[in-house]
């Protein structure tokens, strides 16, 4: 079972609607869906909820250490409430999905995400769950800092708020820990893919035509993504 319902972001209106702040809108969804209110709690430097699903206590936590110090909120709240970190359920930006998909995932690396290589220093483990909400890649290493702390465009925003709705649909089993029913419904619909280019007819017998090749060029290796 979750105990403890974490999103990544960055405090301050400047940031509020950028693509790094993906977390926190998640956490504003999930503590309207459990009619509560996130409140400033010094003691843990973040907003912080607190309910019961089912009998049992879940905290909600946006902290406001900036994106990479997420540990210094997250860790003692974990300490002081004894919540293992398999009972925590972290929800960040992720670069290598569009926008529009989302992945649970438990355990792992931090691909280089500040806020998680944080959470792995201050918990002393990765064995805490992740929701990974698609914001996509500039194409360059070199622009991601740009990237993650700019508003996404109307239409990467519409599939970001689509992509919250559909995961938010499994928010209780997420809570109950059910994460193969959960994962049913997070990942069942993704964000369109482009489609290949259509190859041309062939023109008529005896007419000149283009001799060069109509396949689609390689792929771009993937980036090293490092918000």
């Amino acid at each position: 079972m979750i105990k403890l319902l974490v999103g990544l972001g960055n405090p301050g209106t400047e940031y509020e609607d950028t693509r790094h702040n993906v977390g926190f809108w998640w956490i504003d969804a999930a503590a309207r869906a459990l009619k509560v209110s996130l409140q400033p709690e010094r003691a843990y430097k973040g907003l912080l909820a607190r309910t019961q699903v089912a009998g049992r206590p879940l905290w909600l936590l946006q902290p406001q250490t900036y994106m990479n110090l997420s540990g210094e909120s997250v860790a003692p709240l974990a300490r002081f409430f004894k919540i293992a970190p398999e009972e925590i359920l972290v929800v960040h930006d992720e670069l290598d999905l569009p926008p529009g998909e989302a992945k649970l995932k438990h355990g792992g690396g931090h691909a280089g995400h500040n806020g998680l290589r944080d959470l792995h220093a201050k918990l002393g483990s990765d064995r805490y769950w992740r929701l990974r909400l698609g914001i996509g890649h500039p194409g360059v290493k070199s622009e991601v800092a740009n990237w993650v702390l700019r508003k996404p465009p109307a239409d990467q925003r519409e599939a970001l708020e689509k992509c919250l709705d559909r995961s938010l649909g499994a928010l209780h089993l997420l809570i109950a820990g059910e994460m193969s029913k959960a994962t049913q419904i997070i990942h069942t619909t993704q964000a369109p893919r482009p489609k290949p280019p259509r190859k041309p007819m062939a023109p008529p017998s005896g007419e000149r035509h283009d001799t060069a090749s109509t396949d689609a060029p390689p792929a771009p290796s993937k980036p090293d993504p490092t918000p």
